[in-house]
């Protein structure tokens, strides 16, 4: 009976070890995961606070570094990236662009790298390795960019023709089409315009919940011109946007007077040369 007391009171300490250890695995894995630091003889480093960010490829990555200098002396560290072809990197400090940076004995400095990917790079995952080299001594730091796909909106219309003609007083349909040119879906797609003073115009549908790439929707965009407005050449711009992209086309529209205030103003012409006529038979008798 001491023999199997005494497995049950092992095994179930085996138990309780291992449940223990697998908390301790899971607690782990959800912490944030931390560049490492590469820290020199004398304690210097140079760190970042994320190692690794995941965003489309028409946004910035944007790192938040630090710069230590543990030295006894002043150390100007020159900042240099080694980035994929057409990629682009910016430092920030203090608020300002930078190439360099001077970093007194014992303190430390914070870093904004901005990342930039080529247009169009592929979703991926890309290694971006940092470098702060001074006089005595080079820091090296390496970030990670995930590439997920694009945001890409374009607005325009079916045959890619952006002008019309309109008689003043009326209203106008103009078949508008949004195409997502992206790689990722757009969501929430609003409608909005800037038109000559007076003008009105509304959209239907005045909403585009969600737009997979490669898809495209016609939308109707009903332009009222106000009357006596004169004839000639306007403008007005349509746009298409949510949160991620943006796209504007700019509609030129011919203003035509109507065949009603024409008329008027044949027989208004008509009138005035009558009595100019009527004036020159009347005084000139005299």
């Amino acid at each position: 009976m001491n023999t199997v007391g005494n497995f049950n009171k092992k095994g179930s300490k085996r138990g309780m070890d291992c449940l223990f250890a697998s908390l301790i695995i899971v607690f782990v894995s959800l912490l944030p995961l931390k560049a490492p630091a590469q820290e020199s003889d004398d304690g210097s480093s140079f760190t970042a606070s994320l190692l690794n960010i995941e965003a489309p490829v028409n946004e910035t990555f944007r790192y938040q570094a630090t710069l230590k200098n543990s030295s006894a002396q002043a150390r100007v560290y020159e900042l240099e990236a080694e980035m994929p072809e057409g990629w682009r990197v910016a430092f920030k400090a203090r608020g300002s662009q930078v190439t360099s940076l001077n970093v007194e004995p014992g303190k430390t400095e914070s870093l904004t790298v901005e990342i930039r990917p080529a247009y169009g790079a592929e979703p991926s995952k890309y290694a971006i390795p940092l470098q702060a080299s001074a006089a005595d001594e080079t820091l090296s730091l390496e970030l990670e960019a995930v590439v997920e796909g694009s945001y890409e909106l374009e607005l325009t219309t079916p045959s890619g023709r952006l002008s019309g003609e309109i008689t003043e007083g009326e209203k106008a349909e103009i078949l508008l089409q949004v195409k997502n040119t992206g790689s990722l879906a757009l969501n929430d797609i609003t409608f909005s315009s800037q038109n000559p003073r007076n003008w009105q115009a509304t959209f239907s549908p005045s909403e585009i919940q969600q737009l997979d790439p490669g898809k495209s929707v016609d939308v109707i965009a009903s332009l009222s011109v106000p009357d006596k407005t004169l004839a000639g050449d306007y403008v007005s711009k349509f746009t298409a946007k949510n949160a991620s992209s943006t796209s504007t086309a700019t509609y030129r529209i011919t203003v035509k007077t109507s065949m009603l205030s024409g008329w008027v103003g044949i027989l208004v012409i008509l009138l005035a040369i009558g009595f100019v006529f009527y004036l020159i038979r009347k005084f000139g008798r005299r």
